[in-house]
């Protein structure tokens, strides 16, 4: 389980299997970074262990049934629990970090994946390698929908699928943010046989 911030800041989109890793903008994605370069070594000092990164985009959602979900402690640093939190109160307000990005509407622009479409890729990827399936020891696969949405439409599709206003407010921006993140997901399509499926309505929905 990788992220996309391996990749650190863009100097081209979409993200593809030729985009270059460099040093993240945040501790957190370092140590993605740090435990792939582990896993790569080790199987490269072993031909009995393989694997494959996942590259997380930015996954949001809750399982159908609704028994499971995301619920960080504290303040969130992602926008969707943000978003869902100050919607039931708990939040007084969603804090928007800048809206001077060279974006569409000024607002960072991510591609967001719903969960369950992540779990089903986890399935896929666990079945290449017990079948042996694949190519090298070491593979990295994106896992994204090859679209951005900004933080502005994220907010307006939120409310409009749920017919509720979202008390916000544009601040400035936020240190290590940066303006757009987007996967090229064919990688995926073609060595897994998945596609992310699920709309940004039906992401929020859940």
């Amino acid at each position: 389980s990788s992220s996309a911030t391996v990749y650190g800041t863009p100097f081209s989109l979409p993200f593809s299997k030729k985009s270059k890793t460099q040093r993240p903008f945040s501790p957190y994605g370092n140590t993605k970074k740090i435990a792939e370069e582990i896993i790569e070594d080790l199987t490269k000092t072993s031909n009995n262990f393989s694997a494959i990164s996942l590259r997380y985009f930015n996954p949001i959602g809750a399982h159908k049934s609704g028994l499971i979900g995301e619920l960080p402690t504290g303040i969130p640093n992602n926008l969707m629990p943000y978003i869902t939190q100050t919607a039931i109160g708990l939040r007084e307000k969603l804090m928007v970090y800048g809206n001077d990005y060279p974006t569409k509407d000024g607002t960072p622009i991510r591609d967001y994946i719903h969960v369950e479409d992540l779990a089903d890729a986890h399935v896929k990827a666990l079945t290449r390698l017990l079948n042996k399936n694949q190519e090298t020891n070491f593979e990295v696969i994106n896992l994204g929908t090859g679209k951005g949405f900004s933080v502005m439409e994220v907010i307006k599709t939120f409310e409009e699928v749920t017919q509720q206003k979202l008390n916000y407010e544009i601040t400035q921006r936020r240190p290590g943010d940066v303006p757009k993140l987007y996967a090229d997901a064919k990688l995926a399509e073609e060595k897994l046989n998945w596609k992310a499926e699920r709309t940004l309505d039906e992401m929020i929905k859940s």
